[in-house]
């Protein structure tokens, strides 16, 4: 199955475009045994029970492999982190059956180091998708587009602040009118996309105006699309979805990520007694905004 198929399946099943950011920080867990490994199991064990039997199903989850990494402790023989990604992805494929998993992990490199990096990604980690850093060119991105079945989402006009600083730059090519980096990108991707069918960008949502450019040029060549930002980064689901809407984009193809505000949106303050119920409460919301 192409991973073009499985997000339009995966879609249908959920009856919604969430992505659920899976990016915990032990700081903020219900639980501390001190055993990172026990902690995380146990949080995710209950979040997940607790949406099986809500029947709250996302279209999509998304782990940022740094939030995991950071806790080994390789010199000590120590992969705690690491542990706790495998034991996720192996609830998320017991209790989730069929809906992808993207790696967030932003890699890019020389073509030798990402076809490395590819591997670890869909034959070590086992995930459905990678999201790939496009500043080296063509031959950095294509190892990752290389794997049949499998989902590539390359940076295209990110959710930070910081991302205008090299996106948003004018690009004049000889004989044409400049045009913003994002959308050179874009092209790029598009062009990427033809030859696989399963090249996706990552567009924020926190810069609507580069979403609509984006999605209207994309509307009709089938790239996925992967939009953070919502929830605590400022970005709004609903606006997403009109705007998605608005540009006439096929819109099952898209995911709408929100990570810490599903998950731990008391932030660094107390976990509140009741903080299943309001993560429950979140999701729910953020599933009814992104209904299809």
């Amino acid at each position: 199955m192409s991973y073009q198929t499985k997000l339009q399946q995966s879609a249908e099943v959920a009856g919604n475009i969430t992505c659920m950011g899976l990016d915990p920080l032990v700081q903020s867990l219900p639980f501390s045994t001190g055993n990172v490994r026990s902690d995380l199991n146990s949080f995710f064990q209950q979040l997940f029970r607790r949406m099986t039997l809500a029947g709250l199903i996302p279209a999509a989850f998304k782990p940022n492999l740094g939030y995991y990494q950071c806790l080994d402790r390789p010199r000590d023989e120590d992969f705690s982190g690491s542990a706790a990604l495998a034991d996720l992805l192996d609830m998320l494929e017991n209790f989730f059956p069929g809906i992808p998993v993207i790696l967030d992990s932003k890699r890019g490199d020389i073509a030798t180091s990402s076809l490395n990096y590819a591997k670890e990604a869909f034959e070590a980690w086992q995930t459905d998708a990678v999201t790939v850093a496009p500043y080296m060119g063509s031959d950095s991105v294509k190892p990752f587009i290389s794997f049949p079945e499998k989902g590539a989402y390359i940076l295209n006009r990110t959710s930070n602040p910081g991302g205008k600083d090299l996106q948003n730059l004018q690009v004049t090519k000889e004989g044409t009118a400049s045009k913003p980096l994002y959308l050179e990108v874009a092209s790029q991707i598009a062009a990427y996309n033809q030859k696989s069918g399963s090249v996706g960008a990552v567009v924020g949502a926190t810069n609507l105006a580069e979403l609509l450019d984006i999605a209207t040029f994309y509307h009709d060549q089938a790239v996925p699309l992967l939009i953070p930002g919502v929830g605590s980064q400022g970005g709004s689901a609903k606006e997403v979805m009109e705007i998605l809407k608005k540009a006439g984009y096929p819109i099952e193809l898209a995911r709408i990520n929100s990570s810490s505000g599903l998950t731990h949106p008391w932030k660094s303050n107390p976990v509140p007694e009741d903080w299943l119920e309001i993560c429950e409460a979140n999701i729910r919301s953020l599933l009814t905004e992104t209904s299809l």
